[in-house]
């Protein structure tokens, strides 16, 4: 067996002739990936039409630039790390330099004509970072002077990403560096130890902030929380999901359909705001009902899966933490996503990762799927190349 291009696998059987197979390699998490994207296109359209077109060059280009990261073998980008990581830094300090304001927030940049959020960025690149720092120093992840030294660099970028202000994306990027962290070998005892810690400083955070004279947060930042811990003192708050929930209650079994009239839709009246991005999950209960809900988790479970799996045949150390990383990432946000949709967690800003309308999200976390796919080419030419060598001496 020889390997010519990672997607295209060429196999030779030599008996009384030579007779050549040819087969196209699709890694499943690349048609699960594709899949969902297309599934969240068409509920974009339904919820904003206008939007569509958009969304869809946005899909072209994300699968362009993710197949063209599945083709460089990740071990050669993660020698660009201290690359990687400073130009992350320059670009988040320029958000706060020449950043365009939006809705009270400079999360976007603009470069060379083009219009992006770094903070999407800085997930992919802090998840390359991170993996490729413990790999080099994986004997010493239960060292403290070297997790003093990581928590350090890492605090660095989320505490931009915090200042733009986007608190739910610093706390992802938090939830996401941790498991990388823990799947590189964290004791058990630190891991206890830091619980010990964190909890009765959350505790005081919680205290603390829901003092009105508090400076931690910003005052929406605050109100959101406050909402959802006392919703009958501040119905405002929680309007947006409320809506969101009944919406999606609406839709009961199989839903309201696609592009619908209904005189009741709550979508279509406009009582869901950002209905089209953050909200999009509400979209879909309403007019897909139970049915395309748990489809939509089914398809995101899908991927992350996918990650986990790859994660455990990756060629290195480094391998299965870019895929544990990309899976936390892909899980964690739909999780926050949903909770907040459904009212389970406060209201906070974020999009269902390839459901949710906004290119930068979309390319971004193509590229997250890229690098787990290349982790599993690698892995494959590895293996292939072993297979045909030992054929050859044969």
């Amino acid at each position: 067996i020889q390997t010519f291009m990672p997607y295209l696998i060429v196999y030779y059987e030599k008996s009384l002739g030579m007779t050549n197979y040819v087969i196209i390699f699709a890694p499943a998490i690349l048609i699960a990936a594709i899949v969902t994207a297309i599934y969240g296109i068409i509920v974009v359209n339904s919820a904003d039409s206008g939007q569509t077109l958009k969304q869809c060059i946005g899909l072209v280009l994300a699968v362009v630039v993710m197949i063209t990261v599945s083709l460089f073998d990740y071990s050669w980008v993660l020698k660009f790390y201290w690359l990687m990581y400073f130009v992350n830094i320059v670009l988040l300090v320029a958000v706060q330099l020449v950043g365009d304001d939006g809705k009270g927030a400079k999360r976007w940049v603009e470069l060379a004509g083009i219009r992006f959020q770094p903070s999407e960025l800085t997930k992919i690149i802090l998840i390359l970072f991170t993996a490729k720092l413990i790999f080099m120093y994986k004997d010493k992840i239960n060292n403290w002077k070297f997790l003093t030294v990581l928590g350090i660099l890492l605090v660095i970028p989320v505490a931009l990403v915090l200042a733009q202000p986007d608190l739910s994306t610093s706390l992802l990027i938090i939830m996401v560096l941790l498991t990388i962290i823990f799947c590189g070998g964290l004791s058990y005892k630190i891991i206890g130890a830091a619980i010990l810690i964190v909890v009765p400083l959350a505790v005081g955070a919680i205290l603390y902030v829901s003092n009105p004279n508090q400076v931690l947060l910003k005052d929406y930042q605050r109100d959101r929380i406050m909402a959802f811990l006392n919703p009958e003192e501040n119905d405002a708050g929680v309007y947006q999901q409320e809506k969101s929930v009944q919406a999606i209650g609406s839709g009961q079994l199989t839903g309201k359909g696609l592009n619908n009239e209904d005189s009741s839709s709550l979508v279509n009246a406009g009582y869901v705001p950002e209905a089209h991005t953050d909200f999009i999950f509400a979209v879909i209960g309403e007019e897909l009902g139970f049915v395309g809900t748990t489809l939509a988790v089914v398809l995101l479970m899908w991927i992350v899966f996918e990650c986990v799996i790859a994660a455990t045949k990756a060629k290195d150390f480094a391998g299965r933490l870019i895929c544990c990383g990309v899976a936390a990432y892909i899980g964690f946000q739909s999780f926050i996503n949903i909770g907040v949709v459904t009212q389970l967690l406060p209201n906070t800003g974020i999009p269902l990762p390839f459901f949710s309308y906004g290119l930068t999200s979309l390319v971004a976390v193509f590229i997250a799927v890229g690098f787990v796919i290349n982790v599993s080419l690698q892995r494959n030419i590895q293996r292939n190349d072993e297979m045909f060598a030992e054929d050859f001496r044969g």
